[in-house]
């Protein structure tokens, strides 16, 4: 009997040592797993890329020869549309203050009084008003031609430089899409000459292909922006010199008589 009760207590034993060392073993395990999936999550968060680093970025994979080509078409596109923007808003005049200048110059000292008040105005406005108005002598024919012909002159001056503008619209976007086709045409060179179509070979290719058309769609966006703009200031500033020149004439009827 006292036998018996030895092996059941060894038996108990052993049977909790077995179950501890098994329990032990599987807490052992699941930190050992826990501390391996901080770790992977501590690993994880990768550093994300500014918009100005990603654009970079993308910049250099799609290749320096077309990118740098579309690139210097955007620096000289805006280079000159910041050129023609400063020009033409140094152009703009307060066209109903320079019409009342002058009419009280016609009044007050005549066509030469008059002449000096548009000297001493810039803009195209004041230029054809004083090419008007040293055409009097001549007759009123004579004066509305000359207003006539030297308002295609200042036209002429504010569209100075704006088709090399349209120019870069037109020419990014076909650099972009030349650079597309050259890249599908490697992609498919290395299909050829691996003999068998995997993703790995032809990713690179199209990429470069497709970053390429990218850019060269922004640049033209960004241009075309520009373009739109000074387009519109132009044709103000026209209308306003048309306006003007009708206004001028009416005034020189009105002094002659």
């Amino acid at each position: 009997m006292k036998r018996l009760f030895s092996i059941l207590a060894i038996a108990c034993f052993m049977a909790f040592g077995t179950i501890n060392a098994t329990t032990n073993a599987t807490v052992a395990t699941t930190v050992a797993t826990i501390t391996q999936d901080d770790g992977a999550a501590d690993e994880a968060p990768a550093e994300e890329l500014s918009f100005t680093q990603n654009v970079k970025k993308r910049f250099i994979e799609g290749g320096p020869f077309f990118m740098g080509i579309v690139l210097l078409c955007l620096i000289l596109g805006l280079a000159i549309a910041i050129e023609r923007i400063i020009f033409l808003n140094l152009s703009t005049t307060n066209s109903k203050k320079l019409i009342g200048s002058v009419e009280d110059a016609l009044q007050s000292g005549g066509v030469e009084a008059a002449k000096e008040v548009c000297r001493n105005t810039k803009g195209p406005v004041a230029s054809i008003f004083y090419q008007g108005l040293d055409r009097t002598d001549e007759g009123l024919e004579a004066a509305e031609k000359a207003v006539v012909a030297y308002g295609g002159v200042q036209m002429g001056q504010l569209e100075k430089n704006v088709s090399w503008i349209s120019l870069f619209i037109a020419l990014a976007p076909m650099l972009g899409f030349m650079g597309t086709v050259i890249g599908m045409i490697q992609a498919f060179d290395k299909i050829e000459a691996a003999g068998d179509m995997q993703p790995s070979l032809v990713a690179g290719g199209i990429k470069v292909a497709l970053l390429t058309t990218v850019f060269g769609l922004i640049v033209a966006i960004i241009l075309q922006i520009f373009y739109n703009y000074i387009i519109a200031k132009i044709d103000s500033i026209v209308n306003d010199m048309e306006d003007a020149s009708i206004t001028l004439m009416d005034l020189l009827v009105r002094h002659k008589k």
